[in-house]
Order: C-alpha cells, then sequence, then structure tokens
C-alpha cells in the first residue's frame, strides 16, 4: 500500500533510533561515573540494598578509627601507670632499706623519708596531670561513680566495667552465703595449763617457729609466746571463753581464706597430752584451712578470695572488699549501692547500641586513694606513709608502710595489667574484624553498585552501531515516500 501522509517505517525507525540513542546514554553516563547505579530507576531493589550497605561501612570505617583512638587512650594510660609503678618500686626499696635499723642511722631513715615523700608526691602529680587531647586519665575522671555504699560491709569498691543500657544508673546488690574463716584449731585443757613439757612446732602461711614449754604453763603464757612470734608464722592463740583458762585455747590463722592455714604439731619426745582439733568435741587434727567468702551479687555467684569477692560478667565487672564483720557472717540480708555514673564508654562498632559498646574503669592513683590496707582495725592508703602521717618510718612502722606499699604496687599492676588486656583481646581484635568485615561489604556493594566496564563498553558498542544503523533507517524511511511520485508520472 502505497501512503504519503502517514509514513509507518519512518515512525518504527524513530522510535527504535530513540531506544536506541537511550542505551547509548546509559552506557555512557554509567562509564562515567563508574556507578551502575546511578538513580532509583536504574534498580531500585539495588539501590535500596547499596544505600544500606554504604550506611554501614561508614559506620563500620568510624569504628575502625574509635578502635584506633581507644587503643591510643589505653597506651598513654599504661604508659603514665608505668612510670607510677617504677616509684612504687623506688619506695619499695627505701621501705626495705629503712627496716636495716641494725645497719643505718636515724639520719638516713630520715633521708629515706625525704625521698619517700618525694615519690608520693610525684606519683599524685602524675595523677592529676595524666592527660589525653584534654582527657584526664588517672585523676578518678574515668571511674564509676558510686552512692549508699555501707562502708560497715564494704570496706573498698573497685568497679571495672559497667553496662547501663537505657538506665541511668544501676543497683548493686551483694550477700554473704557463705562466710570467709581462718584457718583454727583447738586445744583442750580443762586445768588451764600444759599437763607435761612439749616442744610445738607452729606453722602458718608467713613461716614456722618452735615453741618449747615446761610442765604447768599456763595457757595465758603459751597464748602469749605464739602471739610474739605471729608476725613470722601469721598464726596467733586465743582462749575460748574471752578470760577463762579452764577451757582451752585456738590456735588461728591471722588471714582468711583458702590460702590460709595453721599447722600445730608437737615434736620431740614430750608431751604425750598434747592433741589439737579441729573444733570444741571435733576430731583430732593437726592441721586447718581457711575458707574464702562466698557472695551472690546481683543474683550471680561472685569469686571469693579471702574476704574479697570478685564478678566479671559482660553487665557488671567489680571488686570488692568486704568488711571482717560482714565477711564472716551469714546474715541474709545483702548490702546495696548504686552505680550512679562515670567510666569511659568505646563506641566499638557501627550501631549504637549497648552489645557495640565497652565500658571500662579506671580508677585514680593518687597517693590518697591506692594501697587501702586494714591493719589493726583502720583502713591506711599510700600517703599514710608520709611524714606526720601513720606508717611514716620516722615511727618505724617499717612493716605496716611494707603492707600498704605491697598492696599500691599490685593494684597498679593489676589496672596495667587489665588495661593491656582489654586494649589486645578486646580493641585490637575488634578492630580486625571490623577491617575484615569492611573489606567483604564493600566488594558486596561494589558488585551491586559499580559499573562492569567490560559488559558497559561492549554494550556501549553495540548501541552505538544500533544508533548508526537506526539514522541510516529513518533516512531510507523518510526518503521511500518519494517514490509515490512515479505513479503520478
Amino acid at each position: 500500500m502505497a501512503r504519503i501522509n502517514t509514513n509507518v517505517p519512518s515512525l518504527i525507525a524513530q522510535n527504535n533510533l530513540n531506544r536506541s540513542n537511550n542505551d547509548l546514554s546509559t552506557r555512557l553516563q554509567r562509564l562515567s561515573t563508574g556507578l551502575r547505579i546511578n538513580r532509583g530507576a536504574d534498580d531500585p531493589a539495588g539501590l535500596i540494598v547499596s544505600e544500606r550497605l554504604r550506611s554501614e561501612i561508614k559506620g563500620m570505617g568510624q569504628a575502625i578509627d574509635n578502635s584506633e583512638r581507644a587503643s591510643s587512650v589505653i597506651a598513654t594510660t599504661e604508659g603514665y601507670l608505668a612510670e607510677v609503678a617504677d616509684l612504687l618500686n623506688s619506695i619499695k626499696s627505701l621501705v626495705v632499706n629503712s627496716a636495716n635499723t641494725g645497719g643505718i642511722s636515724s639520719e638516713e631513715v630520715a633521708a629515706n623519708q625525704l625521698e619517700i615523700d618525694s615519690a608520693i608526691e610525684s606519683i599524685t602529680r602524675i595523677s592529676n596531670t595524666a592527660s589525653f587531647a584534654g582527657l584526664q586519665l588517672l585523676n578518678g575522671s574515668l571511674e564509676y561513680v558510686t552512692s549508699g555504699i555501707n562502708a560497715a560491709n564494704i570496706a573498698g569498691v573497685d568497679v571495672h566495667g559497667v553496662q547501663f543500657g537505657t538506665n541511668s544508673s544501676i543497683a548493686v546488690s551483694v550477700e554473704v552465703t557463705q562466710s570467709a574463716q581462718t584457718g583454727a584449731l583447738f586445744l583442750s585443757a580443762p586445768t588451764g595449763a600444759l599437763a607435761s613439757s612439749v616442744t610445738l612446732e607452729v606453722a602458718g602461711k608467713l613461716g614456722v617457729q618452735t615453741l618449747t614449754f615446761v610442765s604447768g604453763t599456763a595457757l595465758s603464757a603459751v597464748i602469749a609466746a605464739v602471739n610474739t612470734v605471729r608476725d613470722t608464722t601469721g598464726i596467733s592463740a586465743s582462749l575460748r571463753n574471752g578470760a577463762s583458762q579452764l577451757s582451752g585455747l585456738y590456735f588461728n590463722s591471722t588471714g582468711f581464706g583458702s590460702d590460709a592455714f595453721v599447722s600445730v604439731r608437737k615434736i620431740g619426745s614430750g608431751g604425750a597430752f598434747f592433741q589439737t582439733y579441729s573444733a570444741p568435741g571435733g576430731t583430732a587434727t593437726q592441721r586447718d584451712t581457711g575458707r574464702d567468702v562466698s557472695a551472690i551479687i546481683n543474683g550471680a555467684l561472685a569469686t571469693g578470695n579471702g574476704t574479697t569477692v570478685s564478678l566479671n560478667t559482660p553487665a557488671l565487672a567489680v571488686d570488692m572488699d568486704l568488711s571482717q564483720s560482714f565477711a564472716t557472717a551469714v546474715s541474709g540480708t545483702p548490702s546495696s549501692f548504686r552505680i550512679t555514673g562515670g567510666g569511659a564508654t568505646f563506641q566499638l562498632g557501627p550501631s549504637i547500641t549497648t552489645t557495640q559498646q565497652v565500658g571500662i574503669g579506671i580508677q585514680s592513683v593518687a597517693a590518697s586513694r591506692i594501697g587501702g590496707s586494714s591493719i589493726e582495725g583502720a583502713r591506711y592508703f599510700l600517703d599514710s606513709l608520709k611524714s606526720g602521717q601513720a606508717n611514716s618510718l620516722l615511727l618505724g612502722r617499717t612493716a605496716e608502710a611494707s603492707e600498704v606499699l605491697d598492696q599500691a604496687i599490685t593494684e597498679v599492676s593489676v589496672l596495667r595489667g587489665r588495661l593491656g588486656a582489654f586494649e589486645r583481646n578486646t580493641l585490637q581484635t575488634n578492630s580486625r574484624s571490623l577491617q575484615i568485615g569492611l573489606e567483604n561489604i564493600t566488594s558486596s556493594e561494589s558488585k551491586i553498585r559499580d559499573t562492569d566496564f567490560a559488559a558497559e563498553t561492549a554494550a556501549m558498542t553495540r548501541a552505538q552501531i544500533l544508533q548508526q544503523a537506526g539514522t541510516s533507517v529513518l533516512a531510507t524511511a523518510n526518503s521511500s515516500a518519494q517514490n509515490v511520485l512515479r505513479l503520478l508520472q
């Protein structure tokens, strides 16, 4: 059929040419941007997934930066603590030197005391000045804040980590379920005196001593002799019924817990009467071991060590030094307090959720905050070693000073170890795992959104050929109507 008004072949050629032009334009856009998806119309579902992956990539990249920043903070803190540890070790040598009263003069002791004063002041100065980009590290700014602690039950609390979640504070409840005990042996002596001469070997955690008593020695004299060497054996003695000597006496370890023990046995040929028991009316034995306290903290069983309990869970990590009266009695009544804030929170994941945040407490290492030790019913800290304080070398209290100092060294060492474990086992592993995840997610996002240049260049060549062919066909279609003129000749 020959028609002039309507050139259908031309319309078909135009339509296909438009398609070729659009296809070529799409290929050029993808090749110029390097992206397969430039707008939602290119791949709606792919765009949604790609944008989600891009969000995760950004979050993971920042989480890696956060982990590296946290590692820097922890490393800086540990560096300051290393200096504190060196100062504490210097003080230790001065205390030991001052205990050698037979070999040094009082002037040398006074000089040692001046050095100790200077070292303690330096420790406090480090505590006040240690910082990272304006963030105070060791002055207590990064330790957890507690309130409502009953000092009669809990002598000291060290909170290592807390997950607050959506709560502004966390309640902590500790209940003793098994009392702490010393090692204890009982000697029955109805007459209040030894029935015959006897030589005793008294042994404890600190050492062994041999004591010899003649027949008829009163129990009070035995107790005085045992208590005289208490510092070298770790064993004390006391009457069973207070002032009465007609029942017997107890030998007790001076410390509580499973590592404390008491051993009393006769040696030599005398003392056939001598026999110690686990308790009045109990079984005969020469040795008894103490018992660690057991407690429930917030419904979880805590680990006991003497009168100290520890809990380490994702929700709460805490150490508590229980008072002797609280740790040695099972009353059924818990002691409670609250953690109201504080601590250092590190965002280690791409999402801001509790599971992707880690909290850690870094306590102050000021001299008035470390070395807490209970001595003769009072609690002393490192600053008690300064001139004019209770455990000054000038007062001759080198043993007490050494005990406080050993506790301070232990606290700083444990803090350094805890920070090191946090950096190695939490921060470094978190950074490595995030980097692996970042690589895989980036690869997945690239497969969805990035241009495949090999495929696109092939498609562009095809579109170019179709465009050229379409243009040629359109020219032919437009000129085909001229053939109708031949019919009019």
